[in-house]
C-alpha cells in the first residue's frame, strides 16, 4: 500500500505511506492517491481532509524517476518526445485525469478543504502536491524542509508547481526558490507565507485536527462553494468575481437548509447543526396582481435600494 486512508467523523486522513522510498509518488502511490481523492469527493460525510506522510523524514520526496524495468533510455526519450505531440487519451498535459480534470491525478483539487500536515521533506512532486492540493498548511518545526528540486536538474518541470508557486507567494520569494533551487526550513516557509503555522512535531497532527474539527462544524455546502469560488475565480476581474460570489450566495440561501439553520441558531443563542441539506424543487411563486407587485417592488427597493 502506498496510501493509508482513514475516516473519523467528518474528517478524512490521507497518509502517503512508503517511507523506505521517501514517501515518493511512484506508480502505485499515484494511482492510490488518485482513487482516494475520488472517494473523498464522493463521500458526502467527509467535510475536510488531513494530508500527511508516514514518519518524520518525508512528507513526499517527489516522483520515482527510474524508468520501468526493461525500458531503455533511448526508448524512454522517444516516448517522452512523442508524448508532446500525441498525449494519451484521458490525460491532461500527459497526466492521467483523476478527481479533477484540470490538474491530472497527481495534483488534484477537490472542492473540500485539505489541511497539509507537513511532517518532513516536501520536495519536487511533494512540493507541488502541497501547492496544488492543500489549502491550509501546518509544518513540523523539527523536520519540515522544502525544495523545488527542478532547475538544478536542468528542468522547469511538467507539473504545475511553478505556475502555482508564483501565485501563492511574493514574486521575489518565488523567484529565489525557482532560480536558486535551494532548500529551506519551516521557519522560512512561514516567513514567505507558504505555510500557515509551525508547530513542534509531536503536535503536528493534533493541531491539524483542531483546524479540521473547526471546519467540519461549518456548513459543508457553503464551505465547498467558498473554496471553489476562491480558487476558480481568483484570476478574473473583481467585478466579475463579485457577481459569481453573489450568485453562489443566492444558491446557498435558496437551495440549502444551512443558511436558515445558521440564522435560527443565532437568534435562539445555540450552536448551529449544519447538515448540508438541499431543498427539494418547489412550485413557482403565485402570480401577483398589479397592486401586490407594486408593494413587493417598493419593499425590495427599501431593502436593497
Amino acid at each position: 500500500m502506498g496510501i493509508l486512508y482513514e475516516k473519523k467523523g467528518h474528517v478524512a486522513y490521507v497518509t502517503i505511506d512508503n517511507p523506505d522510498k521517501g514517501n515518493i509518488l511512484d506508480h502505485q502511490t499515484s494511482d492510490e492517491i488518485s482513487e482516494v481523492w475520488k472517494t473523498i469527493w464522493e463521500d458526502r460525510d467527509v467535510r475536510v481532509t488531513i494530508l500527511t506522510g508516514t514518519g518524520d523524514r518525508h512528507f513526499c520526496a517527489g516522483h520515482n524517476l527510474a524508468p520501468p524495468p526493461g525500458v531503455s533510455e533511448e526508448d524512454l526519450n522517444r516516448i517522452r518526445t512523442e508524448n508532446i505531440f500525441w498525449p494519451l487519451a484521458g490525460t491532461v498535459n500527459g497526466a492521467k485525469i483523476g478527481a479533477d480534470g484540470s490538474l491530472g491525478d497527481h495534483y488534484p483539487q477537490i472542492w473540500k478543504p485539505v489541511i497539509g500536515a507537513i511532517n518532513g521533506w516536501a520536495a519536487g512532486a511533494g512540493f507541488y502536491l502541497m501547492l496544488t492540493s492543500t489549502d491550509i498548511r501546518i509544518a513540523s518545526e523539527e523536520h519540515a524542509q522544502f525544495k523545488f528540486a527542478l532547475l538544478s536538474q536542468g528542468w522547469v518541470g511538467n507539473g504545475p508547481g511553478a505556475s502555482y508557486l508564483t501565485r501563492q507567494i511574493s514574486h521575489a520569494d518565488a523567484m529565489r526558490i525557482l532560480l536558486t533551487d535551494e532548500s529551506f526550513d519551516a521557519e522560512e516557509a512561514l516567513r514567505i507565507n507558504l505555510i500557515n503555522e509551525v508547530v513542534p512535531h509531536a503536535q503536528l497532527i493534533s493541531r491539524a485536527e483542531e483546524i479540521a474539527d473547526r471546519i467540519a462544524g461549518m456548513p459543508p455546502v457553503a464551505v465547498r462553494m467558498m473554496k471553489e469560488f476562491a480558487i476558480r475565480f481568483r484570476d478574473i476581474p473583481v467585478s466579475e468575481a463579485w457577481r459569481v460570489q453573489t450568485l453562489f450566495n443566492t444558491l446557498l440561501t435558496q437551495l440549502t437548509t444551512d443558511g436558515d439553520e445558521g440564522r435560527k441558531a443565532f437568534l435562539e443563542k445555540r450552536p448551529p447543526d449544519f447538515t448540508g441539506g438541499i431543498r427539494p424543487k418547489a412550485p413557482g411563486f403565485p402570480e401577483l396582481s398589479a397592486e401586490e407587485r407594486a408593494l413587493l417592488d417598493e419593499t425590495r427597493r427599501e431593502l436593497y435600494g
